[in-house]
């Protein structure tokens, strides 16, 4: 427990610093110009070399064995069904297990619980878990979607339609969007679910709980800024177009908690390629899912295997021939000899 309290103290200090330097900062000219002009290009330079060396990294990683994780039927005879996607023997049926792991979470739906209840193993599954992490990810997509009206101009069709579609429940103005409230009701739940579980808890790390308040961080930030500070979302797109064209314009009409929000955001793409949120490239270079099961029909090689100098018994008997006849041992080649000339 004093564990669990130390790092949950340790993480959250360092996202309220995090959040504090950005707001403190945009106070000073100096620091205004160095967060509005030179972090985010930082931060966007660490997020793109990380996540090409953590990918590249993990592409030049030998694959010694055939481990595609599986939980169906094989591909063997013709007359047994096999589970084409659960157990995939074709790229197609990769391919459509990746589609599912990726959109879908299929492999999290599936998610078990083991619990020991007196000396009885229970077993359960955890649908929760799989519905929040996909509310989280789904609501994440969108809301990074409809941030491209910041950068782009003229803004794109598909995006002013999310938008819409997303904040179909007019309860004011601005517009509340969904994503928002899901985002956050999921990342809550995570939170909830983390201090709450014993198990979970005493496995969580400080970097854990670095990455959920960082993304509740955000979150919160962003919400307040929209539903309750409303800041000018005209400021807001003069400063992200500047930015896209390589000419950023320092904002003066930008308060402080816009420069929290960036920073909280800048801190999570340097973070990102060098954490567990990396799993998010990494799932593609994953053997247990991107490999077919077909170890039946090909043979699958060894990448480590070097060229061994072997010594066949045939010559070894031929090394020890004369001692081997003189203790009466009988030679496979002589024998061999008698039976062809028999």
């Amino acid at each position: 427990m004093k564990r669990t309290t130390r790092d949950v103290l340790l993480s959250l200090g360092a996202v309220a610093a995090l959040a504090l330097l950005g707001f403190e900062g945009s106070r000073l000219e100096a620091g205004r110009a160095a967060l509005a002009a030179f972090v985010p290009y930082v931060a966007f330079a660490a997020l793109l070399a990380g996540f090409c060396w953590r990918v590249l990294a993990w592409a030049r990683v030998p694959v010694p064995f055939h481990i595609p994780v599986s939980c169906g039927q094989q591909c063997s005879l013709r007359w047994i069904r096999a589970a084409k996607i659960d157990n995939p023997s074709t790229r197609w049926g990769v391919a459509a297990r990746m589609a599912g792991e990726v959109f879908l979470f299929r492999s999290l739906f599936r998610n078990q619980r083991a619990r020991m209840t007196g000396s009885r193993l229970i077993l359960g599954d955890c649908r929760l878990l799989w519905l929040g992490a996909l509310a989280f990810h789904w609501a994440l997509l969108v809301i990074l979607l409809r941030h491209l009206r910041l950068f782009i101009e003229p803004v794109p069709a598909f995006v002013n339609s999310l938008e819409r579609i997303d904040g179909v429940f007019q309860l004011g103005a601005p517009p509340l969007y969904l994503s928002d409230l899901i985002l956050l009701g999921a990342l809550v739940y995570w939170a909830v679910r983390r201090f709450r579980d014993p198990v979970l808890r005493y496995i969580s790390l400080s970097t854990d709980y670095f990455a959920l308040f960082l993304l509740l961080g955000i979150a919160i930030s962003g919400m307040w800024m929209r539903y309750f500070a409303r800041v000018d979302i005209l400021s807001v797109k003069e400063y992200a177009l500047s930015i896209t064209a390589l000419h950023p314009a320092i904002p003066q009409s930008l308060g402080p908690l816009f420069f929290a929000h960036l920073a909280l955001v800048s801190a999570l793409a340097v973070y990102l390629p060098f954490s567990k949120l990396m799993h998010m490239g990494g799932i593609f270079l994953s053997p247990t899912r991107n490999l077919a099961n077909d170890s039946r029909a090909r043979r699958h090689v060894n990448p480590w295997n070097i060229p061994v100098n072997t010594h066949t018994y045939a010559e070894w008997e031929d090394e020890f021939r004369d001692k081997l006849q003189g203790a009466g041992i009988p030679l496979e080649a002589e024998d061999a000899e008698h039976a062809h000339s028999n």
